[in-house]
């Protein structure tokens, strides 16, 4: 539902009852297909007729649906709508850096390169890649992370002393280098470098979504490690991105901050409030800055400051719905912000979000075409760039990584969510200098996704 919110704002600009039956359709065949599936094993044992009944009515939606994206097509202008884009097109994708996609499938494993000046698509082979391996190293990360509940922003981390959860880690990072990324540098020619370091962004799926392929490298040797290259971010689609690059805002109407110290049920988050000071002390007039904490933080209270708001910070715990991504949201004062709720907006040409919460990031290995989270349901909500976390963060890591972002965007007075990228990962390495390359836990979680300006790589 959420990749047809970007195609549908255009679409109401030219007709309106157009957009809104294939909206509707688009919605019940949604919902049909959840309940469809839900419903699985009560079906199989109904008899036949019961069992025809809403194969059919799915069918019908389906026909619907498909003779509404048909007469869409016959506009103006809209003849490629929803339609996978052309090579031509995703040249617009990698205007300040390469875009990649890793494509895998059983038989082999590529990588398929944009780069910056032609319409010419490179192609990498990944030999030593396989679906098994991406699995296998996923689920031992996935094992780590919650045997020592790295999956909830606020909980100390308790390491028992013959355990080594860095072994992990070094293991996973390690194999994303050797089977993925040293492959990438080495076709594309890239040398490690102290400064002015190009950017990628990496589109991945499946299992893969969840890996962090940006961290990837061996933390043993010099000179092994993606970070020495390049500046890394993620787009969970290529029409995903390419909307936020388009979407980019000439002017912002001010930052909103969002802080939920404490919420009923969770962990206390003491490190909100120091978080949303080093945020405050970077504006500078003409900036808007506002707040909304604690009982003030309310779901509407939040989504009405939003529209009014350029950017958006939230410091507070999140919940993710892997079964209906559009569940998934932030923890308020009395309840949960929905994705849905915000995606409902249809906001326009909005700038940064910055998720400072657990599991804001983290990919569906069940969902191979659309790895939809918070954090790209965000970039689909209208916003151009959002920094998030692939799993939970220690409370204390927080503002510092804060301060450092904001410090970089907010200078001068102006908003510049094109060098989100570049902030963050300046930002990261000097958390990384604190708590040790071998913290992997507390410093590789931070992720940027969505477009860069040319002025992010600078």
């Amino acid at each position: 539902m959420l990749q047809l919110r970007n195609p549908l704002d255009n679409l109401n600009t030219i007709d309106t009852l157009l957009a809104a039956n294939l909206l509707q359709v688009a919605t019940e065949l949604a919902a049909f297909s959840a309940r469809l599936e839900e419903n699985t094993v009560t079906t199989i044992l109904s008899d036949i007729k019961s069992r025809d009944e809403p194969t059919q009515k799915h069918h019908r939606l389906a026909e619907r649906y498909q003779e509404l994206v048909t007469e869409v097509r016959m506009l103006p202008g809209f003849d490629n709508f929803l339609k996978p884009a052309k090579a031509s097109k995703l040249a617009r994708a990698a205007q300040v850096g390469s875009l990649v996609i890793i494509n895998m499938d059983d038989s082999r494993c590529d990588a398929l390169v944009v780069r910056p000046g032609t319409d010419e698509i490179m192609h990498i082979p990944l030999p030593d890649l396989s679906l098994n391996i991406v699995s296998s190293i996923r689920a031992k990360l996935e094992v780590s992370l919650r045997r020592y509940n790295v999956r909830e922003r606020g909980i100390k981390l308790k390491f028992e002393p013959e355990e080594k959860p860095e072994d992990v880690f070094e293991h996973v990072l390690a194999t994303l280098w050797t089977c993925i990324t040293k492959h990438v540098l080495d076709a594309l020619g890239y040398k490690p470098q102290t400064k002015d370091l190009p950017h990628i962004t990496w589109c991945t799926t499946g299992a893969l979504s969840f890996l962090p392929l940006h961290a990837s490298g061996y933390y043993d040797r010099p000179q092994a490690k993606l970070s020495d290259y390049v500046i890394s971010s993620y787009t969970p689609t290529l029409s995903t991105l390419l909307s936020a690059i388009a979407s980019f805002p000439q002017a912002s109407s001010g930052i909103l901050a969002v802080c939920q110290e404490s919420t009923p049920g969770s962990s206390p988050l003491p490190g909100t409030k120091t978080e949303l000071a080093n945020i405050k002390k970077h504006i500078q007039e003409p900036l808007v800055y506002s707040q909304l904490d604690g009982h003030h933080a309310t779901s509407q209270a939040v989504l009405s400051s939003m529209e009014t708001h350029g950017w958006v910070h939230f410091a507070c715990h999140a919940y993710q719905n892997t079964q209906d991504p559009t569940k998934s949201g932030f923890l308020l004062h009395e309840g949960t912000l929905h994705l849905e709720q915000i995606a409902r907006l249809s906001f326009q040409n909005k700038g940064l979000a910055f998720l400072s919460a657990c599991q804001t990031a983290t990919g569906d290995k069940e969902l191979p075409d659309e790895a939809i989270h918070l954090a790209a349901g965000m970039l689909m909500a209208g916003y151009s760039s959002v920094i998030a976390t692939m799993w939970s963060i220690v409370d204390e890591d927080a503002p510092l990584v804060a301060d450092e972002v904001y410090a970089r965007l907010l200078q001068g007075g102006r908003l510049d969510a094109g060098g989100a990228a570049r902030a963050l990962h300046l930002a990261v390495g000097k958390l990384r200098e604190k708590v040790g390359d071998k913290a992997f836990s507390r410093w590789v979680p931070y992720i940027h996704m969505g477009g860069c300006r040319t002025s992010d790589d600078s």
